[in-house]
């Protein structure tokens, strides 16, 4: 039995799931391409021209220019905003590598077993972010 704590529950531990994720992105027509085209999702629904989901397992994955909930100023060229990581079979990394690499994607690292039991592979999409195919191994 856990020790019971003196602490008020909060309401936060009814948070289950990210249910999804949404990339502020600065060119919306190349970022549709790389994630419709090269990465080949598709699309979930389209709200507006400036806010476009994909379907991805159980989550949602939102391209979005910054305006509705946020007035933050653009992420800086050169700059990523954040870093996903898609999980595949240790074959499929691999598969994926020759495809980006075939789709004139530049990898940051090629397909690399590490020691912390993961197959990876490293790319950017158009507006910089950092993008990760791995596979437990």
């Amino acid at each position: 039995m856990a020790p019971k704590s003196n602490q008020p529950r909060s309401p936060f531990n009814a948070i289950r799931a990210i249910d999804y994720t949404v990339i502020f992105v600065r060119d919306m027509a190349a970022m549709r391409r790389f994630y419709e085209h090269v990465l080949a999702l598709s699309v979930l629904r389209e709200l507006s021209p400036n806010w476009i989901e994909y379907g991805i397992g159980s989550n949602t994955l939102a391209l979005a220019r910054p305006s509705r909930t946020a007035a933050d100023a653009p992420i800086p060229a050169g700059s990523a905003s954040l870093q996903l990581a898609f999980k595949v079979s240790a074959a499929e990394v691999d598969t994926c590598a020759d495809e980006l690499v075939r789709q004139g994607v530049a990898l940051l690292s090629a397909p690399t077993n590490q020691p912390f039991g993961h197959r990876t592979l490293f790319f950017r999409d158009p507006d910089g972010n950092l993008l990760e195919i791995y596979a437990e191994i």
